[in-house]
């Protein structure tokens, strides 16, 4: 038998496989053993090449070379991992070796980065896929003992080799004629652009909003309480006017009030689901503050470091039925501190089976993620690792607990020409609730639900029972706009190509239509932050003023999350062998080339925010998109002569003499707003604002907030800025 050449993605990942085929003796860039040989990349050792690389001509940007549409893209080894590149290169050449065997990630990426390799290295020998979900010895051995032909997996390589060149040919034409058009440098992205969208979008609704206020009316019966309601508004509940509330509570104060309807429903709240990437980043993001790019390489860590978590990079939440049994032991395998869980979660010392978990026509390349079945010891984590850990270890045994069960009341009662609402709920067995969702809950402010509506259990209550309206109260609120994008929200509208899609089954038959995939949705949020379209504060990520200035100037074509939802779906349909690669690519080169003709001859003139870092694309000029330009209507708070000026990052006063500035940030490390144009505008108005998050104060040159239900604020800041 020859030598067998295995190419692993990692070194890490190599040295794993080679303990397991007892592949001992050191070589360069590689583990040898009998008949195995294990080699490794380091990620990607081969890439498309630049389009000067192909043409010295196209080295200087110019609408006279685009658009640019080869025939084919040359591949060229990234020079950074050359001396790897020629190690594997050898070995898989080698007249000894008979055979390779891909053992990169099982996934499109993966797949990517073999053949690349295997092309660029003008390999020819046969060779067969390992497709494994954990790194542990018994995983890797079974997947060696049920390798596939490479022939299995065309699909994925023209899938992947199609998502590659696409974004290679659409970045490459766009970037260029946007750049050459508004004299700045720009990225456009077939992914990263509907993904700004979004955040665009978001932010424009929360700079149009325009708040309205309302009231509510509640009535006290004695022992429950009930909301005013007409179902001809809406929402139902809300009064426009104080005066209008104030009369109805007048009207019904001290009367006598029945009971109309008293109806209680048996329900279910059924179990989560075991996580996908994308639902854990959203979980770890809402609960623990980690950022998607943070969850992926924790998880990754977890995953090929530890060998604690499988497979992580997975769009799946369901498991196969072969699956069963390993969930069984690797329950029985968690650390002490989840072992009193575990019988909720094997009632009789089985899994319980429903499709809601186990269900094979829903489980694609790779199962949902779980804990492995190997003993760890949490303790050997990072902090972040074992919170991590800890978050998909308590969702494999909520996932396999029973129900939530408990009895809906609800109850009408008049007053008079008014009705009241009350909603009532009383659990009945606490199901999957007994399953912490972490170990120690981060305390917060008991979540309020819907105008206060939902009491605890209810009085028994029947139609025609009497009460008397013994107190009333008016509760004056403000409509609020919608909440500026987490990493959690803005990952729930990739995954369903910007639509806002609460229903569970909804979003999941929008699985293969998304914005890019689990493996890459943390990647192209982090691209948009590095290149200047976004910006974290805080918890929350909002578009820039260059965000919303590239949104502005391009076609619908290419920012439409929809678009590029079909363009993804049309991958996964090259994988599954349903549409023509050829096809799907001569849509690409049609699109790059409309995004030039559209950059050079339609986009409209705007101007860019002066990049910092790009002074070769220096204009002169009024800045449209918003720096440096006045505020009309504005007094500052200090001088009481100047207007305010908006740039960047602060407000300043026009007056050259006076100091006042204030940073758009100020408040945010006290848990505050960010301050933009309209909320200074109001504060200037109005000197005292208050929100869903507390209240603003503008008090004698300084600015405070004070968070909900503090009388201290929890940050305060001159409006005179000190140089130091």
């Amino acid at each position: 038998m020859g030598r067998i050449v295995v190419l692993a993605e990692k070194p890490s990942v190599g040295r794993d496989i080679a303990r397991v085929l007892n592949c001992k003796t050191r070589g360069e860039g590689c583990l040898i053993g009998d008949p195995y040989t294990v080699t490794w990349a380091v990620g990607h050792l081969v890439t498309l090449a630049e389009p000067d690389e192909m043409d010295e001509k196209l080295k200087k940007w110019s609408f006279e070379t685009l658009p640019i549409l080869p025939e084919s893209i040359p591949l060229k080894v990234i020079s950074a991992t050359k001396k790897q590149f020629s190690i594997v290169k050898k070995l898989i050449n080698d007249k000894e070796t008979d055979s390779l065997i891909c053992a990169t990630d099982a996934g499109r990426e993966g797949e990517l980065i073999f053949r690349y390799i295997y092309e660029k290295a003008g390999c020819k020998k046969p060779f067969s896929r390992l497709w494994i979900s954990s790194m542990t010895d018994e995983a890797i051995t079974e997947g060696f003992r049920s390798i596939r032909p490479g022939s299995d997996y065309e699909g994925l390589y023209a899938s992947a080799q199609c998502r590659s060149q696409a974004d290679w040919l659409v970045g490459m034409n766009a970037s260029r004629a946007f750049t050459l058009k508004y004299d700045t440098l720009l990225s456009v992205g077939r992914v990263q652009t509907p993904t700004l969208a979004i955040l665009v979008k978001r932010r424009k609704e929360i700079e149009n909003f325009k708040p309205e206020g309302f009231c509510t009316l509640t009535a006290d019966f004695g022992d429950y309480k009930g909301i005013w309601f007409d179902e001809k508004l809406d929402p139902d509940t809300h009064l426009k006017e104080k005066q209008e509330a104030d009369r109805i509570a007048a009207e019904v104060k001290g009367k006598s009030a029945v009971v109309e309807q008293a109806e209680t429903n048996r329900r279910k709240e059924l179990p989560p689901q075991l996580f996908d990437l994308t639902s854990l980043q959203r979980e770890a993001n809402k609960l623990l503050g980690f950022t998607a790019d943070k969850t992926l390489k924790l998880a990754q860590s977890l995953y090929e470091k530890h060998k604690a978590l499988t497979y992580p990079r997975t769009d799946s939440r369901y498991l196969p039925p072969d699956m069963i049994p390993r969930v069984a032991q690797t329950m029985k395998l968690l650390p002490e501190s989840y072992q009193k869980l575990v019988p909720g979660a094997m009632p009789g010392g089985k899994i319980p089976v429903t499709k809601r978990t186990i269900d094979a026509s829903k489980v694609t390349d790779h199962h949902a993620i779980l804990p492995t079945a190997k003993r760890v010891n949490p303790a050997e984590f990072s902090e972040d690792e074992r919170q991590l850990y800890d978050l998909v270890a308590r969702r494999m045994l909520a996932a396999f607990y029973p129900a939530c069960e408990y009895d809906a009341t609800k109850v009408i009662t008049r007053a008079g020409d008014h009705r009241f609402r009350t909603t009532g709920r009383q659990v009945l067995v606490n199901g999957w609730h007994d399953v912490p969702v972490l170990e120690n809950p981060p305390r917060t402010r008991k979540s309020v639900r819907k105008d206060d509506e939902e009491e605890g259990a209810l009085p028994p209550l029947q139609v025609g029972d009497t009460r008397t309206v013994r107190d009333t109260a008016v509760r004056e609120d403000m409509t609020k706009p919608p909440p500026p994008h987490t990493d959690a929200s803005l990952l729930a509208s990739m995954e369903t190509a910007g639509r806002d899609l609460d229903d569970e089954e909804l979003a999941r038959q929008m699985k293969g239509s998304g914005i890019g995939t689990p493996a890459t949705r943390a990647a192209i949020i982090e691209r948009l932050l590095q290149v200047g379209y976004a910006q974290r504060r805080g918890k929350t990520l909002q578009a820039t003023d260059k965000g919303v200035g590239l949104i502005e100037i391009m076609p619908q074509e290419i920012a439409s999350p929809e678009m590029t939802g079909k363009w993804e779906l049309a991958l996964h349909e090259i994988t599954d062998g349903k549409q023509d690669a050829a096809r799907f690519m001569a849509g690409i080169r049609k699109m790059s080339a409309f995004l030039v003709d559209y950059a050079r001859n339609e986009a409209k003139a705007i101007q860019f925010p002066e990049d910092p870092k790009r002074k070769s694309y220096k204009r002169g000029g009024r800045n449209t998109a918003g720096s440096g330009s006045i505020i009309e209507g504005t007094v500052c708070p200090l001088c009481g002569k100047g207007q305010m000026r908006e740039s960047p990052r602060a407000f300043n006063c026009t007056e050259e003499k006076c100091s006042c500035t204030l940073w758009k940030d100020c408040l945010t490390r006290g848990g505050g707003p960010a301050v933009d144009a309209r909320l200074l505008k109001l504060l200037l108005e109005k000197r005292q604002l208050k929100g869903s998050t507390g209240t603003l104060m503008l008090q004698e040159g300084n600015i405070l907030f004070f968070p909900n239900g503090s009388e201290v604020p929890s940050v305060k800041r001159s409006l005179i800025y000190q140089k130091k």
